[in-house]
């Protein structure tokens, strides 16, 4: 997927001092990432420093892709991100020269797809980019299948002690009482988890 929007996230100073070897380094690893995402024909629509100003930022964007050209120590842009993708999920690739353990588990509990260490050849771009883009969408899939499934478990809970309501209070049976639940949704228009919550709202309300 060649037109994703991209914003780009960086951790180094634009200018930098020529002779501060480090910086120079990092400063010339993140103009390759650029120039390599341009090369593979993807459209960055933003290059943004990691301030406290990120997240609105990146709201006011709205990016199909986040990818963080990272220094060593790459702690505070972790946390902006955090808040960044806590309500709304994206794809987010990290390019670092760091290969600690530590620093990657963090990167990953912070939302990161992929963390790409020493990867900046022009070739190895877009295929990084495919693969998390692959998966993060099997993420999220799975993640809504797990969401939907907890919540039909929820509604199927709600359900069950409605119907231990009405056998309680109406001496009926199980079926006599889903029976019961099921006229009342079909009457109502309501689903049966809808009807059922009602029920149990109007019997906390009584006492």
């Amino acid at each position: 997927m060649r037109n994703l929007r991209i914003v780009v996230v960086n951790t180094i100073i634009d200018h930098v001092d020529e002779s501060d070897t480090a910086l120079h380094e990092q400063a010339e690893r993140g103009k390759a990432l650029r120039i390599g995402l341009l090369e593979a024909g993807y459209n960055i629509i933003a290059s943004l420093p990691a301030d406290l100003y990120l997240p609105e930022r990146i709201a006011q964007l709205q990016p199909d892709m986040i990818i963080i050209d990272a220094e060593s120590d790459a702690r505070d842009v972790l946390e902006h991100i955090v808040i960044t993708t806590r309500d709304e999920r994206r794809p987010i690739v990290m390019f670092t020269e760091d290969d600690t353990t530590s620093t990657m588990e963090a990167a990953m509990e912070a939302g990161v797809t992929a963390y790409i260490v020493a990867g900046l050849q022009s070739e190895r771009i877009k295929p990084v980019l495919d693969v998390a883009l692959a998966r993060f969408r099997q993420e999220q899939k799975l993640l809504t299948e797990l969401s939907d499934t907890k919540h039909k478990l929820a509604e199927r809970k709600v359900v069950e002690r409605a119907k231990g309501v009405l056998m309680a209070k109406h001496k009926l049976s199980e079926e006599q009482a889903y029976q019961k639940l099921r006229s009342m949704a079909m009457n109502k228009n309501l689903k049966l988890s809808e009807i059922a919550q009602r029920l149990l709202d109007v019997e906390d309300l009584l006492g």
